[in-house]
């Protein structure tokens, strides 16, 4: 961009160094509109980057709300796994905490069952190592046939709780290992159904986080797009602001000649000459004598589908080839318009007169007057703008004069 600031100083330097009239004044417009057509060249280039741009950009956006959908979808499973794996963990920690204290108790009901075993057997050692109790004994010994019934009973009570109680506590600790045995299956199961939930839920967690991962790749480079395409729109509008310069001073270059040109006819009628009469190859004249100020082409972002001629206003306008009269009068932008059809898909025509000289359906011959240049329509300065048309398709006037 600072290429084109340059450029525009130095087309000023070159505009007030010295007058804008005769050959060094067109020699100057020459290099003023050449760099307008460099630099709309570059603002052309900079509109179709600012297409592409856009365009990346509008499907980048695209699969980034694509994948905000997806995402959420991964977050939703992801939050009802996480939830269900609390839960599993949570059954876990208790049939974890139910299996220890069954462990506890069936180490107490171990202990329980040698104490009441050791005791029994010390009985069974004390009977057989001290003097038998002879029941005749105990007959004797009682006080009354009561007495003596009391304590028969009494022995034979003392032995069967003993032994019901070693078969109570063995009862218990059978029951208690089994008990123990079915939570630990039931825990080892919800350890395999907690460890399941488990990797499930890792697994949506790394599709969650490869989801997420991808958006914020196309957030980041979108950003970026969105960054460069600032960059070329303000380089854009930086040019466009530069040609807007450039087109000023063009048309003022272009006035500049016109007047001067006009001014040198109007010193003398003489002094104008009608065009040759010598036709081209192509069977064409000029329809004026004047400088070229801008050809066939595109010029400032549209198709410009003549020349210009700068001549002075009232310069008289020829006919470039003989044919027949098919537009006579105004024109919008053309302004005052004559158009002449010569047979076989070829009509010319000729705009911006002062007023024109023929009607439609009038046949003319070559070299004949047709009109008074001008500055009617959409026009900078008095010129005659020329075409040619070959099935009504403009084409480059220079391949017919």
């Amino acid at each position: 961009m600072t290429r084109l600031v340059i450029a525009l100083a130095l087309a000023c330097a070159l505009l007030a160094a010295a007058p804008a009239t005769g050959q060094d004044a067109e020699q100057k417009k020459r290099v003023l509109d050449a760099r307008i057509d460099n630099l709309e060249s570059k603002i052309d280039q900079a509109r179709e980057r600012e297409g592409v741009l856009s365009s990346q950009i509008e499907e980048a956006t695209g699969k980034i709300n694509a994948l905000e959908g997806e995402v959420d979808t991964a977050e939703s499973r992801l939050d009802r796994l996480e939830s269900l794996l609390a839960l599993q963990q949570r059954r876990l920690d208790h049939l974890n905490e139910l299996f220890h204290l069954q462990t506890s108790r069936l180490v107490f009901l171990r202990r329980q069952h040698a104490v009441a075993t050791q005791r029994l057997n010390r009985r069974v050692v004390e009977i057989y190592t001290s003097d038998p109790t002879e029941p005749l004994s105990v007959v004797l010994e009682a006080a009354s046939f009561g007495d003596m019934l009391d304590q028969l009973e009494f022995l034979s009570d003392i032995g069967r709780q003993d032994e019901k109680i070693v078969a109570e506590v063995r009862r218990a600790k059978r029951d208690m290992r089994a008990t123990r045995e079915a939570t630990k299956k039931i825990r080892n199961a919800q350890v395999r159904t907690t460890r399941e939930v488990e990797a499930r839920t890792e697994e949506q967690r790394a599709v969650r986080d490869r989801l997420a991962w991808s958006q914020r790749e196309l957030a980041t480079a979108r950003r970026d797009k969105e960054s460069t395409l600032a960059s070329v729109q303000e380089s854009k509008a930086e040019a466009l602001a530069h040609m807007e310069d450039l087109l000023a001073e063009s048309a003022s270059l272009a006035a500049t000649i016109q007047a001067a040109q006009a001014a040198a006819a109007g010193r003398s009628s003489s002094s104008y000459s009608m065009p040759s009469r010598t036709p081209s190859a192509s069977g064409f004249i000029w329809p004026v004598h004047g400088v070229v100020t801008s050809v066939f082409g595109w010029r400032w972002g549209r198709m410009h589908e003549g020349i210009d001629i700068a001549v002075g206003s009232g310069t008289p306008v020829v006919a470039s080839a003989a044919g027949t009269v098919i537009v006579a009068g105004w024109m919008g932008g053309y302004g005052n318009l004559v158009v002449v059809d010569h047979g076989n898909g070829i009509a010319t025509a000729y705009g911006h007169n002062t007023n024109v000289t023929v009607f439609v359906g009038q046949s003319v011959g070559q070299g004949q007057l047709i009109a008074y240049s001008g500055n009617t329509g959409h026009s900078t300065g008095p010129h005659v703008h020329f075409e040619v048309r070959v099935g009504g398709a403009a084409v480059d006037p220079f391949g017919y004069l």
